[in-house]
C-alpha cells in the first residue's frame, strides 16, 4: 500500500472540494480554499484522527483502510470514476464495480442532489434497489440498510425471502409492491443483458419464493418512477406518502425521495420525524465509518 501517495492524493482532492459544494458554509475565518481534514472526516462517517493519519500516510499506527472506508471516501470527496479506481489502486484494494453493488461508486450528480435534500428523506439505490447512501431523514424513515453483500443486498431480494422486510409496508399493501418491484426487477435484467449478478438473483428467488417465480412468469415490466406508499414507522404510526425516483441516465441508479402535499396528515409526520431522527441519531454520535453503519434492527427498507 502506498500510503504517502494515498495521503497526497487524499490531501489534493480535500484542497480541489468548496464547502458550498457539500453544504457547509464558508464561514470568515476559513484558512484553507477547500475542506477541513475533520470536515471530509464527518462526510464519510470517520473520526478525525484517524483521517488525519491517513491523509499523513503515516504507517506507524497501521493504518488500512477497508473497502468501505475507501467508498465512502469517494463519495465525501466527489471522485469521478478515474479518481476512485485510482483511490482503490492506492490502497491496493479490489476497485468493486463502478454501477451497483453496496460498494459501487455513487454517480457524482445524483450524490449532488441528494446533499440538497436535506429537509425530506432520500437515498440512492442501485437498480436492484440495494442501498448505496442515504441522508438522516431517510435513515429515521426507513431504519437502517442490514450490511448485506451479494443478492441479499438488494431490498427485492429480501423482500421476497425475509418477513421482517415487509414490516415496514401495511400487510394488505403487499401485493401491490410485490408486483412493483418484480416488474421493475424485470426491467433492470433486461437492461443489464447477460449478467451474471441479477440471473443469479433471480435464479435463487425463483426456488425461494412461489409468490415471486409467479410474477416473474407474467413478464410485467415497469420501471419504477412514482409511487404513493404508506410506511409504517415505529414511533409515528403509518405514514402516507409520494416516493419519486430520478434515474441516472444508464439506468444502474436511482435517488429517491419522499414528500407530502402539504397541509396533510404526511406533512406533519414528516417534520415531526426530523425532531425524532435529532433525538434517535443522538445516541449513535461517533459511529463510524459509513452512515450506513446500524444495526439490522427494525425496518429493512
Amino acid at each position: 500500500m502506498n500510503l504517502p501517495e494515498l495521503g497526497a492524493f487524499l490531501r489534493t482532492r480535500r484542497d480541489r472540494i468548496r464547502p458550498a459544494e457539500v453544504g457547509l458554509p464558508h464561514g470568515p475565518r476559513r484558512r484553507v480554499p477547500g475542506l477541513r481534514r475533520e470536515e471530509v472526516a464527518q462526510l464519510a462517517g470517520l473520526s478525525a484522527d484517524y483521517y488525519t493519519e491517513l491523509e499523513r500516510g503515516s504507517a506507524k499506527n497501521g493504518v488500512q483502510p477497508s473497502t468501505q472506508t475507501l467508498a465512502a471516501l469517494a463519495r465525501a470527496l466527489r471522485l469521478n470514476g478515474d479518481e476512485r479506481d485510482h483511490l482503490f489502486h492506492l490502497a491496493e484494494r479490489p476497485v468493486p464495480p463502478s454501477a451497483h453493488g453496496p460498494s459501487a461508486h455513487v454517480q457524482p450528480a445524483l450524490l449532488g442532489l441528494l446533499d440538497r435534500l436535506s429537509n425530506t428523506p432520500a437515498r440512492v439505490i442501485t437498480d436492484l434497489h440495494e442501498t448505496l447512501v442515504e441522508n438522516d431523514l431517510a435513515l429515521t424513515l426507513l431504519g437502517a440498510s442490514p450490511a448485506h453483500r451479494g443478492p441479499a443486498a438488494s431490498f427485492v431480494y429480501r423482500w421476497f425471502t425475509d418477513p421482517r422486510a415487509r414490516e415496514i409496508y401495511p400487510p394488505e399493501d403487499h401485493p401491490q409492491h410485490s408486483r412493483v418491484f418484480v416488474a421493475d426487477l424485470q426491467a433492470a435484467a433486461a437492461r443489464r443483458g447477460r449478467d451474471a449478478e441479477v440471473t443469479k438473483m433471480v435464479a435463487v428467488l425463483r426456488r425461494r419464493s412461489q409468490e415471486f417465480a409467479a410474477l416473474w412468469d407474467t413478464h410485467d415490466v415497469a420501471v419504477r418512477r412514482m409511487d404513493h406508499k404508506r410506511i409504517v414507522h415505529p414511533l409515528l404510526g403509518v405514514i402516507e406518502l409520494d416516493c419519486y425516483n430520478l434515474l441516472s441516465e444508464d439506468g444502474r441508479q436511482r435517488l429517491l425521495w419522499f414528500t407530502a402535499p402539504p397541509g396533510s396528515p404526511g406533512a406533519e409526520q414528516l417534520e415531526l420525524l426530523s425532531v425524532v431522527g435529532t433525538q434517535e441519531l443522538s445516541a449513535t454520535e461517533g459511529m463510524a465509518p459509513e452512515r450506513l453503519s446500524a444495526p439490522e434492527s427494525g425496518p429493512q427498507r
